[in-house]
């Protein structure tokens, strides 16, 4: 749960530097104020920590290709 939570996190603050690099918008500034704003500071570092969080899926064993495999064995 919290790897999805994490992810999607990372998804936001990726869509919101998207958005910045192209068209020079950042989202979460225009909705809460300003990037100087304790809210957007709040979001930032969440995102941030979504990202650090992420790193550790680099290097975890893929846990739900082995349980795919054994459901579908057990089927047959």
């Amino acid at each position: 749960m919290m790897d999805k939570i994490a992810l999607c996190l990372l998804l936001i603050g990726g869509l919101n530097w998207g958005l910045v690099g192209i068209f020079q918008f950042d989202l979460i500034a225009w909705a809460f104020g300003g990037s100087d704003s304790v809210v957007s500071r709040i979001l930032y570092i969440v995102v941030a920590l979504a990202a650090i969080w992420c790193i550790s899926l680099f290097f975890r064993k893929n846990e739900l290709v082995g349980r795919r495999g054994d459901v579908s064995e057990s089927r047959y």
